[in-house]
């Protein structure tokens, strides 16, 4: 039904034959839609789809509230976010209503008040899915009058009396009403304020400064949580653990090649008509690497994680080098190469917490992965013994510089002069391309000495490969 389609008033709403349903079943009822016609339910999610969205359309179907428990960085606020695709593209709701209240069966006072009094001609408001959507990020100062409501003081001012439910201030809870809302890292919410949830998720009781008022809110009750809240920062009480119907446990990418589609997913990209930006595979295959070793790695602090946005920021530091490097040279192709691994450094260094080391070893740990990540992806294309014409030639006393601004025209000469260089390279498909087949022969050189086939010198600000 279109905007202009759309009825007016109650009398209207009536004629039409509009019936109302509960959240659950109306994102129960889209979910079946989506299950039917094939299409996801999420848009931009990778590799939870035979574990957490299985566990999540169960839920739904259920119409369970849910926890997602998970590490940082593995997309719970924005599955939740992303919930809303499952309610109707508006609603009717009573205009001017402060709870977003169905004309048909309104909750408040001031409310049914109004229907008895206009009746028909009462006017409607279609409320919009982005407008059915409410978060708040658990902090130690929330308070139950943030969630749930408070007399307001200037009413009762107004000459009201305490009792009367016009004076109450609704908080965030009442006011997304027929819709979703999510409690952002659940354990850091103060035990008490907890407690003050559990009628709200069960009864529909609220009593706010010491008298009842019957509130049947229609809302589905989303929370996130990092497991390692439970024991360092807080924890959720069993009474409102055990309201929630479901608990669903995320997890990062299990495969390299998740990781890739959501660096290229959520990267910044802008809009540089000037340059052309290429990445081959093998690059993308290492920074998403550094970060799985690294969540491997016991030099650090697993219990934190090593979140998805540590690959897209590698990722974006590394780009942002073999731009720099084009800028500086007047080229217009930008292919980053191993040379500018080392810049992206400073970026992982704030998205991990390493287990206790001494001072000034960050570094090297992080190195160390770099390494790592560079030798297993290099062995993944290449067998060294395939490339012993390349190691013989460095043998025989050859020695070459490569270095993050050199130019690419130089990797071209380079890659004519050294004999089965050329068919190394080829197996990388550079094509013509100067900028790729430099990137090509640096992740060749580099990861022929990780394989200990070539020696490495850094001579003032490049390296040196010799045999």
């Amino acid at each position: 039904m279109t905007s202009e389609g759309r009825p007016r008033t109650l009398g209207e709403l009536k004629r039409s034959g509009y019936k109302v349903t509960s959240v659950k079943e109306e994102m129960r009822r889209n979910l079946i839609e989506r299950i039917r016609s094939g299409k996801p339910i999420f848009d931009g999610i990778f590799g939870y789809e035979e574990s957490v969205v299985p566990q999540l359309e169960n839920a739904i179907l259920s119409g369970q509230d849910i926890i997602f428990l998970g590490e940082r960085g593995q997309a719970k606020s924005r599955m939740i976010r992303g919930l809303t695709a499952l309610l109707d593209d508006a609603i009717p709701a009573i205009a001017g209503s402060e709870l977003h209240e169905s004309p048909f069966e309104p909750i408040t006072h001031a409310s049914r008040t109004r229907v008895e009094q206009e009746g028909d001609d009462l006017e409607i408001e279609w409320l919009p899915r982005d407008r059915r959507y409410g978060e708040k990020l658990a902090t130690p100062d929330i308070t139950i009058a943030d969630l749930i409501g408070e007399v307001d003081p200037i009413k009762v001012a107004e000459g009201r009396y305490l009792s009367d439910e016009l004076t109450i201030h609704y908080g965030l809870i009442p006011r997304t009403n027929r819709g979703i809302f999510c409690i952002n890292e659940l354990p850091d919410l103060a035990e008490r304020i907890q407690v003050g949830l559990l009628n709200i998720m069960e009864e529909r009781d609220v009593q706010i400064r010491g008298y009842r008022i019957r509130m049947p809110l229609d809302v589905v009750i989303v929370a996130s949580a990092n497991p390692e809240d439970y024991t360092n920062r807080g924890r959720i009480i069993t009474p409102l653990k055990d309201r929630y119907g479901a608990q669903i446990r995320t997890h990062y990418p299990r495969n390299v090649e998740h990781e890739i589609d959501i660096m290229e997913q959520e990267r910044s990209v802008f809009d540089d008509t000037d340059y052309t930006v290429t990445v081959p595979f093998y690059m993308k295959e290492i920074v998403a690497e550094i970060t799985r070793l690294a969540r491997r790695s016991p030099d650090v602090n697993q219990r934190s994680g090593v979140s998805v946005r540590a690959s897209i920021a590698d990722y974006e530091s590394l780009l942002a080098n073999a731009l720099r490097r084009a800028i500086r040279l007047g080229e217009t192709d930008v292919v980053p190469r191993v040379s500018d691994l080392p810049y992206v450094i400073p970026t992982i260094s704030g998205k991990v917490e390493f287990e206790t080391v001494e001072d000034g070893k960050e570094e090297q740990i992080i190195e160390k992965l770099i390494q790592n990540a560079v030798v297993a992806v290099f062995n993944r294309y290449f067998n060294v013994v395939d490339l012993e014409d390349v190691v013989t030639r460095f043998k025989a006393g050859l020695s070459t510089e490569v270095g993050d601004q050199m130019p690419s025209d130089k990797y071209l000469q380079m890659m004519k002069s050294i004999e089965g260089l050329s068919r190394a390279v080829a197996k990388l498909d550079p094509g013509e391309n100067p900028a790729l087949i430099a990137s090509a022969t640096e992740f060749i050189f580099e990861g022929l000495h990780l394989n200990k086939r070539l020696n490495k010198d850094r001579v003032s600000g490049r390296v040196q490969y010799r045999g």
